[in-house]
């Protein structure tokens, strides 16, 4: 399996830390507002990456966090007049709906900033001590030019970045030993969020606290650090400035970095009128619709995102859906009998070139070109006379494929409350009856639309799946 680092700008093979084991770490959202389309590409893309190698059987250890005490969540929380506890709720909440519609399946460990105070006033003492860090009037700074290394991600050199590039440098310059110093801890200010600390009440800065999230749950030493390319700097930098400078040891062995998301080829933005948050794309296409255009391009090229390409996406998406329901249907009433050799060789062929597509830095548009070829071998090879044992292959391993890149094949028909209701009732007098079969007969027809009964000493309770 080959990945594409960002750190040595080429690809190389995977070797794990610890044999059979993954520890990766994704940058999740800053909760202020509704995650948009921008937000949702790495998360369904590093759900994708997850999926893959839990498929290659190794066990995955996946963190990725949310951003709860920003700027932005104490603006917007002045703004309501609330504590700014309120709108991270809210928002990490939203969130996770979002997530769980475009099927991204939940970290192992979704850690929040406030939660991990202590361990970044820790990190930031060590890199005190080490003379990494230095503070002035409870403003904790990092010390860039003590960091041999900076600069080796985006492959930015200090001195230009000074000279060139005078917008990247913060306010409180002139409290800095050097301009292109970070901060590492703030002090409060009137209405804001605060933490006690060795330089005062504060907060910390944002870079600090991925690396300190990462370390709790990973260790010092991870594979993999993801998120998108708008990351790598400074963010990414700094994170490898603190948690090496910390550590005394190599953060993280492969940096990955998916590309950006044009709308109608401009870059999405609220002034331009064509910024779309996840929930308004769920209000005209099914967010599965949105995961499979998310794939349908290379993770490292640029993705336009177009009413013409979603329409297109879901195309693609219910002719692989349709196909799978088909061979699962004729798979249910198939006679008995062997997988034909020649039908195992040809499935186990595509199987092979999607495998190869993935294991070159997780190439999920072959991915998804060498699933299509399935389908189009299914629709031609699968009939209502071929055996149980070639519609059973078809089947896993149509599924299988669907299920490394989150595509849900099965569709639940939606039914009113009403009609629930009616069937319950129907299937209690049933029971009574003793008539069971029909009560069975009820119970499957609507687990398979959905809805699952509970019998309880109150009654049936029914939920959807």
């Amino acid at each position: 399996m080959k990945i594409y680092n960002t750190l040595t700008r080429k690809k190389e093979e995977f070797v794990p830390l610890e044999p059979g084991k993954v520890r990766m770490y994704v940058c999740g959202p800053t909760v202020y507002n509704l995650i948009h389309i921008g937000n949702a590409r790495p998360m369904i893309f590093f759900d994708t990456v997850r999926r893959y190698f839990e498929y290659r059987n190794y066990k995955v250890n996946y963190v990725s966090n949310f951003t709860d005490v920003d700027d932005k969540i104490i603006k917007k929380a002045q703004e309501e007049g609330v504590d700014a506890s309120v709108i991270s709720e809210r928002y990490i909440a939203e969130c996770r709906k979002d997530m769980e519609g475009m099927n991204v399946m939940p970290a192992t460990t979704t850690p929040l900033a406030t939660q991990e105070i202590d361990g970044m006033i820790e990190m930031i003492s060590t890199l005190i001590e080490k003379g990494f860090a230095y503070e002035v009037d409870g403003t904790v700074y990092y010390r860039v030019r003590k960091f041999a290394d900076y600069g080796k991600l985006s492959g930015k050199n200090l001195d230009d970045l000074r000279s060139g590039n005078r917008t990247l440098l913060v306010t409180g310059e002139e409290q800095k030993e050097d301009p292109m110093d970070f901060v590492l801890w703030k002090p409060k200010k009137e209405g804001e969020p605060y933490w006690e600390s060795p330089w005062g009440k504060g907060r910390p800065g944002w870079h600090i606290e991925c690396s300190v999230m990462s370390k709790k749950y990973l260790g010092e030493q991870i594979d993999i650090h993801g998120g998108g390319e708008d990351l790598i700097f400074p963010h990414h930098e700094n994170e490898i400035a603190q948690s090496e400078a910390a550590s005394g040891k190599e953060f993280s062995h492969y940096w990955m970095h998916n590309a950006f998301l044009n709308i109608d080829n401009k870059k999405m933005s609220k002034s331009l009128g064509n910024f779309f948050t996840v929930r308004d794309i769920s209000e005209k296409y099914d967010l599965q619709v949105l995961r499979f255009f998310m794939l349908s391009a290379h993770y490292r090229s640029p993705l336009n995102f177009s009413a013409e390409l979603m329409e297109a996406a879901k195309n693609g998406l219910d002719r692989i859906v349709t196909a799978v329901r088909r061979v699962e249907e004729l798979d249910a009433k198939a006679a008995p009998g062997e997988l034909a050799p020649e039908t195992k060789e040809a499935v186990d062929a595509l199987v092979r070139k999607f495998e190869d597509a993935m294991d070159d830095d997780f190439n999920t548009a072959d991915g998804i070109a060498a699933l299509f070829e399935l389908v189009k071998l299914a629709n031609t090879a699968v009939t209502e006379e071929s055996s149980a044992g070639s519609t059973a292959y078809f089947r896993e391993k149509m599924q299988t494929l669907c299920q490394v890149l989150g595509i849900v094949t099965t569709v639940f028909e939606e039914m009113l409350d009403e009609e629930i209701e009616a069937l319950i009732e129907e299937r209690q007098a049933a029971r009574k009856a003793k008539n069971f079969a029909r009560a069975d007969e009820i119970r499957n027809e609507l687990a398979e639309k959905g809805i699952l009964l509970k019998d309880t000493r109150e009654g049936v309770k029914w939920s959807r799946a």
